[in-house]
């Protein structure tokens, strides 16, 4: 590279002739602030693990439509889910995910209920190779907060289906 080739560069570097070059001395190394979506997302992963475990085997019917109520609870509620009492608010379809994405969502619809007052909603776990369907109720059974579930009415899935009552605290039920 000849200074002959290229006129402009002598005089670019008659311009920069007594410029010192910058330091950077000072280093900043402040955490960046998490999205409110990513701590969402870490608060639902947080209370899928520590609610839903897939070893614990509750005790539930084998025959029959799939039922269940908490020891806390009337019996009387889970006659009134069954006959259709309640209409679910909120539903919940969980075909085509997979089992860890499926208890994130649970959790996130369960957290929904009671922060929207909500009383009943709908879990459509689907057919398929039976693995939602089967772990489904499960998961539901050792949640605090779900009070009963039954198998839905044909309006609402079916035997694909399960309707959840979910406890809300002392606020006042609406049916």
């Amino acid at each position: 590279m000849k200074d002959d080739n290229y006129p402009d560069l002598s005089l670019f570097s008659a311009l920069i002739e007594g410029i010192k070059p910058l330091r950077q001395d000072t280093h900043h190394f402040k955490q960046p602030v998490k999205a409110k979506q990513q701590f969402e997302i870490k608060e639902q992963q947080l209370h899928a693990d520590s609610y839903f475990s897939d070893t614990y085997q509750p005790l539930l019917p084998v025959d029959g439509p799939m039922r269940w109520i908490n020891t806390n609870t009337d019996k009387h509620e889970l006659k009134r889910l069954r006959r259709g009492d309640y209409s679910p608010d909120l539903l919940l379809d969980l075909h085509g995910m997979r089992q860890a994405e499926a208890k994130l969502e649970l959790a996130a619809l369960i957290q929904a209920c009671v922060k929207q007052n909500t009383i009943c909603c709908c879990v459509m776990h689907g057919y398929g190779m039976g693995i939602l369907k089967q772990q489904t109720p499960m998961w539901l059974a050792q949640h605090p907060n779900v009070k009963a579930f039954h198998q839905a009415p044909k309006e609402w899935g079916g035997d694909a289906a399960l309707l959840v009552l979910i406890d809300i605290g002392e606020l006042p039920h609406r049916r």
